[in-house]
């Protein structure tokens, strides 16, 4: 049986979906919100990464685990909760599957981990995480993270670590990235000349199922489809539903006010800020991605066109709100 951490999400939903289509049986656990597939091969579980007797439980009778579970915040508010999930969580699973002797982990990581602000550098798995290099907290939770990830394969753990890039896939219309749709569904004006990579939900867990199978260990690799500004993104997001595409630059200037003005509103408010200090500098910074590595270890392996994701991605939301 095979263990999937963080089922409810839309990497984890995608990826027990593509376990149980090639006959396995799988667990997923899931915190807070449930896992919403109805399947003979599927045992859905409540357990909470922190409860680390819950988490044993867990890992009986499983050869394989796939640990997507994770914090994804930039909020400043937010800073404990990023390690403690995202450092203190990934540790628990680690000391659980070595406790349970398990064949392989693969852990979902983040290229926020390498340190991915480096003007002008193409980014690598080479490349670590330093304070010059990263903008984000979020970031630095994940690189601890993978610390605890290395440290059990020091102690005899199988374990790959994946670092993907903005990740794609029509989940919930207000949570991770599937948000830039939501977004510029209703008509965001506002675009930057930024560089990010981009990758199809289906191609990140199709390549972990790759890899779990292979004979590879101790390696990471980014996962990554193509590089491309977030004005090209937004504007194929528009066109494919029909909106105005953007058409408004985002200047550095107005991103510092913006966030400056969400944090004051967040102060009075509590409510999280749409716009952050590290959000507005990754939106703005032009940062290339590296996908040279995963390919000479998966030869086979084809990444599905930035275009053919974005298309169907949109047909996919557009059905939902049909529906």
């Amino acid at each position: 049986m095979i263990l999937v951490t963080g089922g409810a999400g839309l990497l984890g939903h995608t990826l027990i979906e593509m376990l149980l289509a090639k006959g396995v049986l799988v667990k997923a656990i899931y915190n807070k919100t449930a896992i919403e597939i109805n399947h003979p091969n599927l045992v859905s579980v409540h357990c909470d990464i922190m409860d680390v007797y819950a988490l044993e439980d867990a890992m009986k009778d499983i050869t394989q685990v796939y640990h997507c579970a994770a914090v994804v915040s930039f909020s400043p508010a937010d800073e404990k909760l990023l390690y403690r999930v995202n450092v203190e969580g990934t540790a628990n699973i680690v000391n659980a599957a070595l406790n349970a002797g398990i064949q392989k982990l693969v852990h979902v990581s983040s290229v926020a981990a390498l340190g991915r602000l480096r003007p002008g550098q193409l980014i690598s798995e080479a490349m670590q995480w330093t304070e010059e290099t990263s903008n984000s907290r979020y970031g630095y939770s994940k690189y601890l993270g993978e610390l605890e990830v290395w440290r059990g394969v020091a102690e005899g753990l199988n374990a790959v670590v994946v670092n993907p890039v903005i990740i794609l896939g029509p989940g919930n219309w207000n949570e991770s990235s599937t948000k830039i749709f939501g977004t510029v569904y209703e008509g965001f004006p506002w675009y930057t000349e930024g560089t990010s990579g981009f990758v199809d939900v289906r191609d990140v867990a199709g390549a972990m199922i790759q890899l779990m199978e292979a004979d590879i260990s101790g390696e990471r690799f980014i996962i990554s489809a193509e590089n491309a500004t977030y004005r090209e993104v937004f504007t194929m997001i528009a066109k494919a539903f029909g909106k105005k595409p953007p058409h408004k630059e985002i200047t550095p200037f107005l991103a510092g006010v913006k966030w400056r003005l969400d944090a004051i509103i967040s102060r009075f408010t509590g409510i999280t800020p749409l716009v952050t200090k590290e959000t507005a500098a990754s939106s703005l910074a032009k940062v290339n991605f590296d996908n040279s590595k995963l390919l000479k270890f998966l030869p086979e392996f084809r990444y599905r066109a930035l275009q053919q994701t974005v298309a169907e991605t949109c047909a996919a939301l557009q059905q939902k709100l049909n529906n």
